[in-house]
């Protein structure tokens, strides 16, 4: 973890909600939308939302946990309000028009929070999985072990909380596996590509944030001497 000015790591707060935020939004666009690869079917949402994890595990290792938890208690509130428009104005993946605003429709409201319930849990999880192990000198070992209990709580929170003794009786019937599936996906996803895209990403940002430290102490050094 690297020394940052109390501006440096507002700027970071501001921006990493906004892309929080926007992932969120994406995701519950996109998972309304399904694609099939070879004989089996996901939505493209299970290749957006895995950002959110690369995200906060890469917040850790560079600024640590407590502005990670931050920034799930800024976003928690409008991912709220984010998944529920979403569900409102979109129908599998078709705009529906603003008519579902009249009245409140509580099994969109339902699956809204537990867009809300899944992403809290999940993301504390993962703060707090990969916050112990970040020390470890494997740097894949955090986070894959952050995703994978992450995920999993997340999955199970948001499909048991939408879907158990649903009004819609396809989900209600067959949630356990379709979150099996989902949450299969997922992992496939994010150690096929989100990890290799970690450690690039780590990698880059350790040597850009070393050499800027370098230079800080060099003017640092420079000064003293004048």
């Amino acid at each position: 973890m690297y020394a940052f000015s109390e501006a440096q790591k507002k700027h970071a707060l501001i921006w990493l909600c906004f892309w929080h935020t926007v992932v969120i939004a994406s995701s519950n666009f996109l998972v309304q939308i399904p694609v099939r690869i070879g004989a089996l079917t996901t939505t493209w949402g299970a290749f957006t939302f895995p950002f959110i994890f690369l995200t906060t595990d890469l917040t850790v290792r560079i600024f640590g946990r407590h502005l990670a938890r931050k920034i799930i208690f800024f976003v928690m509130f409008p991912a709220l309000a984010v998944s529920y428009v979403i569900s409102v104005l979109f129908h599998e993946g078709r705009f529906a028009g603003g008519a579902g605003f009249t009245g409140i429709d509580w099994f969109v409201a339902r699956i809204a929070l537990a867009s809300f319930v899944a992403y809290l849990v999940g993301q504390l999880l993962d703060i707090s999985v990969f916050n112990r192990l970040r020390r470890n000198p494997r740097w894949w070992l955090a986070p894959s072990a952050s995703t994978v209990l992450g995920n999993a709580l997340d999955t199970l929170v948001f499909f048991s909380i939408a879907f158990w003794r649903s009004p819609d009786a396809f989900m209600a019937a067959h949630w356990p596996g379709i979150a099996v599936l989902d949450y299969s996906w997922k992992i496939l996803i994010s150690v096929t590509l989100f990890l290799p895209a970690y450690g690039w990403i780590l990698k880059t940002l350790t040597a850009r944030l070393t050499r800027l430290d370098l230079e800080a102490h060099e003017t640092l050094l420079r000064e003293e001497t004048c």
